[in-house]
């Protein structure tokens, strides 16, 4: 279970610019659920994920996972038992080294690092077959330097990096907004399945409502740092595309967007 507890996020603090994301703001995230977060711009949806992964600092509260504080880990530190896939195709992957290299990089995290060979030839079979369930035909191409994939490979490739180790949270940070519609389908089914078949706890930020109702077993529309809905289970299965618009085009008119 994932907890934020009481969490205070205050940007700019002691300037004229100061703001006031997050008083006091709790949230709790329950082992295997698939959550899908939306909001317009400011709501707080990415920057509660970088507090979960540790990337800005907090004013006050906690992040507990299991019960136990992580609040005074580093990100690296977090991300041992958390993958995080970005908006930017070209973010979480060495452009300039090929996709075994980037493969086996992905395949140590959390281990301790010698001075032996970076690639384990022996794992190279493993790495063929799972880029063959992408389904993308990217399993013949281990050796292409990442940086010369399309957006949607490498951010398919960049899916399957962050779950290869063991975890216990996958962060979707707007995965699919950098791709066009077929592509961005295409790796929405992908997510789906990797989240499914690995019984992963995860919490998307998306732009797409339609992939909130559609993906996901909870989900969560936040606005000016707070959760201002929150469906799960069955009522989430009936909630249409038009309950959230309807809501997300009246907050809106309320922010004077």
């Amino acid at each position: 279970m994932l907890e934020v507890r009481d969490i205070t996020k205050i940007y700019n603090p002691g300037t004229i610019t100061e703001q006031r994301l997050f008083d006091r703001f709790s949230l709790t995230v329950e082992e295997g659920q698939f959550v899908a977060i939306v909001g317009s711009n400011g709501s707080g949806k990415t920057s509660l994920l970088n507090i979960i992964c540790g990337s800005i600092p907090i004013e006050g509260g906690d992040v507990l996972v299991g019960g136990k504080s992580i609040s005074k880990l580093k990100d690296f530190q977090r991300y041992a038992t958390m993958g995080r896939v970005y908006q930017n195709p070209a973010a979480g992957t060495c452009p300039n080294l090929t996709m075994l290299e980037n493969l086996s990089l992905a395949d140590n995290k959390g281990k301790t690092f010698g001075l032996g060979r970076g690639v384990n030839r022996k794992r190279v079979d493993f790495y063929r077959e799972q880029l063959r369930s992408l389904g993308l035909g990217l399993e013949d191409k281990l050796h292409v330097k990442m940086g010369a994939l399309s957006g949607g490979q490498r951010q398919a490739v960049s899916l399957l990096m962050a779950t290869m180790t063991p975890l216990r949270f996958l962060i979707l940070d707007e995965h699919t907004a950098a791709l066009d519609p077929k592509t961005a389908e295409i790796i929405m089914e992908l997510t789906d399945k990797v989240v499914r078949e690995k019984h992963l706890t995860a919490m998307m930020v998306t732009h797409n409502l339609r992939y909130a109702v559609e993906y996901g077993d909870r989900i969560l529309m936040m606005d000016r740092g707070h959760v201002v809905l929150d469906r799960a289970g069955e009522e989430k299965r009936n909630t249409s595309m038009d309950d959230i618009l309807n809501m997300f085009n009246q907050i809106s008119i309320e922010c004077g967007n």
